[in-house]
């Protein structure tokens, strides 16, 4: 399916959302916009229409695409006096593409679905770096039917593309994934403090270690930033201290164990404790220098 002249709506235009939408316009589809800001003046310029409620999106649009920071924020946006909801007609998609509960995600689709659309959670990982350059991985939650129909839609934001399964799948995938970046997030702090207190230059440790077993994309970006002292967010630790505590109240609710989530969530809640919740999730390295007294040599 070609998306030139497709209608998509997108609703939540930060960090991430902006980047992604320019990069379904430069596919040529025809945007309707909404955000709490006025939308960037670079889609604006491109020929995106700003629209004054998600309902007025819905209600232009064929695909909305949702991008906000968490659950009762997704809830706003659909369910809302002028919300998605208010504007949908039957045979429009619904596309979820934050990171929020499995659960609600499950309630929210049932309730789309009764109003003749179809409903995909569709949340992301690669960061602001992947969402600028379309290379996002997108683990989708949802109907086959409809996974095929907004496919060509995915392809124009990311690279690594998979139907998990059905509706709340998708973001049970991401909250697994967020559980796999805070842990390695930690295992990097902890291996280049060592390094750095030993004495050895942890930027050529680094160097090193990509070259072996240990590589890893975190050690890769993320150990750069931490090397390099740069902690600009390009997702920032509140939003990840979010998606761990989904991880573990899913956890609880299973019966299942996680410790060391836990742990990684408590140094994610010592940084945001020192004022640090808006800083760049490899800034985790900050909660671990301070309980050692040192930090990583600056490259």
């Amino acid at each position: 399916m070609s998306t030139n002249g497709l209608k998509v709506g997108f609703i939540g235009l930060g960090i991430m959302g902006a980047p992604m939408a320019a990069n379904l316009q430069a596919g040529g589809c025809k945007l309707y916009l909404h955000d709490q800001k006025n939308p960037p003046a670079p889609l604006i310029d491109g020929g995106a229409t700003v629209c004054t409620s998600s309902a007025e999106v819905a209600k232009r649009a064929d695909i909305i695409i949702i991008m906000v920071p968490d659950t009762p924020h997704v809830e706003a946006v659909l369910f809302d006096a002028d919300g998605v909801a208010a504007g949908l007609s039957g045979g429009k998609v619904v596309v979820d593409m934050s990171s929020i509960s499995p659960m609600a995600t499950k309630t929210f689709a049932k309730k789309i679905n009764k109003l003749g659309c179809d409903y995909l959670d569709a949340p992301v990982s690669g960061g602001e770096v992947g969402a600028r350059a379309a290379s996002l991985t997108i683990m989708v939650g949802g109907s086959e039917e409809a996974f095929a129909r907004v496919k060509p839609l995915f392809d124009l934001m990311g690279k690594n593309i998979t139907l998990v399964g059905a509706n709340g799948d998708g973001q049970t995938t991401k909250v697994a994934n967020q559980i796999i970046v805070a842990l390695n997030i930690q295992a990097v702090s902890e291996a280049l403090l060592f390094a750095s207190k030993a004495g050895a230059d942890p930027a050529k440790v680094r160097q090193a270690l990509m070259g072996g077993f240990a590589a890893s994309r975190i050690l890769e970006v993320h150990g750069e930033r931490m090397v390099k002292r740069t902690f600009a967010p390009g997702f920032r630790i509140e939003l990840h201290q979010k998606d761990l505590n989904l991880a573990l109240q899913g956890a609880k609710a299973m019966g299942v164990s996680l410790p060391n989530t836990a742990t990684v969530q408590e140094l994610m809640n010592s940084c945001a404790a020192h004022g640090g919740s808006a800083l760049d999730h490899s800034a985790l390295c900050q909660a671990i220098e301070r309980m050692s007294n040192h930090q990583i040599a600056k490259a």
